[in-house]
């Protein structure tokens, strides 16, 4: 048992100290018996005829840093273990908004670099740690919606509460840090800024009002309380990814909410709760101050959270919306996509060792301008199976294969998933459509415990932990994202080919030039190359040398090329990405940085910073 205090845990140590998880994922072992029919290539697994299903020279031909520039309009950078950014020659990059930045002049100064930032002006600024991001246009006005995914107690809270909360008003605080930032930016002579007391501007947090629709919605799973209809939620919490909807709606993912329950007294220790890390004693101790965190008092209220949430952040006065018919589970993001038919798609990830890939098909269909009711809160959800002939197939979940209640699927979906035979995956992150063809990609982070407890190294993966990680990609049958069958193949298994000649160094396309660790975030740009944040191990030591800082990295999905753009300050990771309307310039997240970055003293500050070239080139 560790016996650090909650606070001092990363969320994946939290979660193994709350809820081990098996040794063996089901992926992994597909992996091991497809590549024992294929092939093991260079670490990767390709399709038998990559050239006819994803273009040529899929995962082959980059073997320099000068190859892999080509096409990328950028010379690629090398590793920096030190506190800055650092980006390619010919680009700039300058902070956008900082943690603390108020979003109100009557905010305004109310950041202290000693005491960071004041319970009065705690839900008028800028939250802290940034993930997830989305640009919007609306009446000639850009807006950023910006998720805040969790809080550093120790930076926020005074001194002698040692990162633990002692009162209301500093549990209160820590609750205004987090959720999401809705606020206006403006292209100036000093480049992008915040536009303060934008009608627009608004902070959505762990006391927000909220509403929920779906099959699950008013069901006696959600009942409490303070809200016996259960369907009258408050607060989304631990925003990690995000996604955007094709009508221009911004959908914010509640991943790690298991933290923030804890009990006082007495609770009845279910099944649902295990499953999902819930019990004992809260990360941020909020059961002791809020009866609403407090399972003895409250049982049903960790039901209500774990959710996709719909804001509409071109209107300040919207209730956001906490779709059931989309599952509950620790999403990472959103990826909405369309089929074929009409009807819309979203693929989603469960980040939790063990845990599984789901996907949602409408009942209905949709075409620009036409409404969206019932888009969000009528269809089937859907979990991937991968087999190892690189075939997979989506498993509806209802309640002939789960044997389980509709409402029982969507509250408790990762049982759902258990009962019709999913796979088990190496903490799906964030999924990315390629918006030039049919097809999706997710990355696994990692998986600390592979070679422990009957987990031992095989020839796909002669590694005691896979704690590199791989990006897995799909097609769906028929070129069409509503159907139920795909192909598989790897993309890449990132390693380290300095330290290793075998599987620890990584899949063809990776080298000494761009080789990373923990995959996290991904996007695709308009030209149809794919954008790779990380969150992974920087001390730049042992299995890791060479690596550097986390960075963010650009692929071709055609030639499997990967070329580094960005690092970021030592302990940081990189978290979410968007563009500026005209796409000449990235808005890129950087969460808990080392040092003081970015001001060079006093706290460390996450960020959104915009990056941009030097000759005003769009990026594409």
């Amino acid at each position: 048992m560790d016996t650090r205090k909650t606070v001092d845990l990363s969320w994946d140590e939290f979660d193994e100290v709350r809820d081990p998880r098996p040794a063996t994922n089901d992926f992994d072992a597909v992996v091991e018996r497809a590549i024992s029919r294929r092939g093991f290539l260079g670490g990767a697994l390709t399709f038998g005829s990559a050239a006819a299903v994803f273009g040529s020279g899929v995962l082959g031909s980059a073997t320099s840093a000068r190859a892999q520039a080509a096409g990328f309009g950028f010379t690629p950078i090398g590793i920096h273990t030190d506190f800055d950014i650092h980006v390619p020659e010919g680009y700039e990059w300058r902070p956008l908004v900082r943690w603390g930045d108020a979003l109100f002049s009557d905010a305004e100064g109310t950041y202290s670099a000693e005491t960071g930032v004041p319970l009065a002006a705690s839900d008028r600024v800028f939250g802290e740690n940034t993930d997830g991001m989305e640009t919007f246009e609306h009446d000639g006005h850009v807006l950023l919606a910006i998720n805040s995914e969790y809080v550093n107690p120790r930076i926020n809270l005074p001194a002698d509460s040692e990162g633990m909360p002692k009162n209301a008003d500093e549990v209160t605080l820590l609750k205004n840090m987090q959720g999401v930032t809705v606020m206006e930016i403006a292209n100036g002579a000093n480049g992008w800024d915040v536009v303060i007391d934008s009608p627009y501007n608004r902070r959505i947090t762990h006391e927000t009002q909220m509403t929920m629709d779906g099959p699950a919605a008013g069901s006696a799973l959600m009942q409490t309380n303070a809200d016996p209809e259960g369907m009258s939620p408050k607060g989304t919490m631990n925003n990690c990814g995000s996604g955007k909807t094709l009508w221009g709606t911004y959908l914010t993912c509640e991943e790690n909410f298991n933290g923030y329950f804890g009990a006082t007294g007495a609770y009845e220790e279910t099944d649902g709760l295990a499953r999902y890390g819930i019990g004992g004693e809260g990360r941020y101790a909020y059961e002791k101050f809020d009866t609403r965190y407090d399972l003895s008092a409250e049982p049903n209220e960790p039901h209500r959270h774990g959710w996709i949430t719909e804001i509409d952040p071109t209107d300040p006065e919207s209730t956001p919306v906490k779709h059931t018919a989309l599952g509950r589970f620790k999403h990472e993001n959103a990826e909405m996509v369309q089929a074929a038919d009409g009807r819309i798609v979203v693929y989603m990830g469960d980040d939790e060792r063990g845990e599984f890939m789901y996907k949602y098909v409408s009942n209905g269909t949709w075409s620009e301008g036409q409404p969206t009711d019932g888009l969000l809160s009528d269809g089937t959800l859907y979990v991937a199976k991968f087999n190892d002939d690189q075939t997979g197939e989506w498993l509806a979940l209802t309640p002939e294969t789960t044997g389980m209640s509709a409402e029982d699927i969507l509250v408790f979906s990762r049982m759902a998933g258990s009962a019709v035979g999913a796979t088990t995956m190496d903490r799906p992150e964030w999924i990315a459509a390629n918006p030039l063809r049919v097809e999706a990609y997710c990355a696994l982070t990692n998986n600390s415990r592979r070679g422990n407890e009957g987990m031992p190294v095989n020839a796909a993966n002669p590694r005691e932990t896979n704690d590199y990680g791989q990006i897995v990609r799909w097609r769906p049958e028929g070129e069409d994202h509503g159907a139920t069958g795909f192909s598989w193949d790897l993309y890449v298994m990132a390693g380290n080919p300095e330290v290793y000649d075998n599987a620890y160094g990584g899949s063809d396309n990776v080298t000494a030039g761009n080789m990373f660790n923990s995959p996290d975030g991904m996007a695709f740009s308009s030209d149809g190359l794919l954008w790779i944040q990380t969150d992974g191990d920087d001390s730049n030591e042992g299995d890791f040398a060479g690596m550097g800082n986390n960075q963010m990295l650009v692929g071709n999905p055609e030639t499997g090329e990967i070329a580094r753009f960005m690092t970021v300050p030592n302990g940081a990771e990189v978290t979410g990405l968007t563009w500026s309307p005209d796409r000449t310039v990235a808005f890129v997240g950087v969460q808990h940085p080392g040092g003081a970055w970015p001001d060079g003293e006093g706290k460390p500050r996450s960020s959104v910073v915009s990056v941009w070239r030097a000759d005003g080139a769009a990026f594409g």
